[in-house]
């Protein structure tokens, strides 16, 4: 079914992996397709409450193939706005995706690989990966990623990796709060899968879809249309039947499983 894109499914954890290891996981049209495809896949599977995105090889991602780039430059403005767009709609599908999305990083995420992982809700990765916004460095730019980028670390540090280009460690990248946790080669596959299924058990699917939209939509509104739509929400979320659920739960003194 998949060309670059390997998809399973176990106790509610969807696997998508990048399979182009002999390209270091490099995007090409293709593989951005093959992802956002998964992506839907594993968005309307009921029977799936919680994504990882990990990689064969030992590189996650080395962002734009540069041989796919060269071919690019002959096309017309038009063909490369659609072909950005199509990048921009597999970062956008993630980060407003309603399902949690957990990136599992045992190699280097360098420019759009990096970009990959900062979309995704929580990232894991080994202490060797090294994680770098690379793009300046060939004359490009790192157009998507930098809107993500500043809403999560801020402007300060943004700008510091961004217009660099440097190269920073898994340690580094973890106090700057671009990854959440680093865990060993041989450890990270079992800590990836036993924090999916404990936000899978613990955590209501409607609420982290809720949760995810009001992160994504809230901060740059008007403060006072902000907190209308949080208000909004919030009577939406008490009239659902997860929230019914789960106050019951607790007022009988129950252990609730989601």
């Amino acid at each position: 079914m998949y060309q670059f894109v390997e998809y399973s499914t176990v106790e509610r954890v969807c696997m998508i992996v990048l399979n182009r290891a002999d390209k270091k996981n490099a995007f090409n049209f293709q593989l951005v397709k093959e992802l956002k495809e998964a992506l839907q896949r594993a968005t309307h599977d009921e029977a799936v409450k919680s994504i990882v995105i990990k990689a064969n090889g030992t590189v996650f991602s080395a962002g734009a193939d540069l041989d796919y780039l060269l071919r690019l430059q002959q096309n017309t403005f038009e063909e490369n706005l659609a072909d950005s767009n199509h990048l921009k709609e597999l970062f956008e599908m993630i980060y407003l995706l309603p399902k949690l999305v957990i990136a599992q990083i045992e190699g280097h995420a360098i420019a759009g690989g990096c970009g990959l992982a900062t979309v995704c809700d929580f990232s894991f990765a080994v202490p060797e990966a090294m994680f770098g916004y690379t793009e300046v460095k060939i004359g490009f730019i790192p157009a998507i990623v930098s809107f993500f980028l500043v809403r999560k670390i801020g402007e300060g540090k943004a700008r510091e990796l961004l217009l660099t280009g440097k190269l920073i460690s898994a340690e580094e990248a973890h106090r700057a709060n671009i990854i959440n946790f680093i865990s060993t080669k041989e450890q990270i596959s079992a800590d990836v899968f036993a924090f999916a299924k404990k936000m899978n058990e613990e955590t209501s699917g409607d609420s982290i879809a809720m949760t995810k939209e009001l992160i994504a939509s809230i901060p740059y509104m008007h403060t006072n249309i902000a907190l209308s739509t949080a208000a909004e929400a919030n009577a939406n979320a008490r009239a659902g039947n997860d929230c019914k659920r789960g106050i019951a739960a607790f007022l009988n003194k129950e252990k609730i499983i989601w």
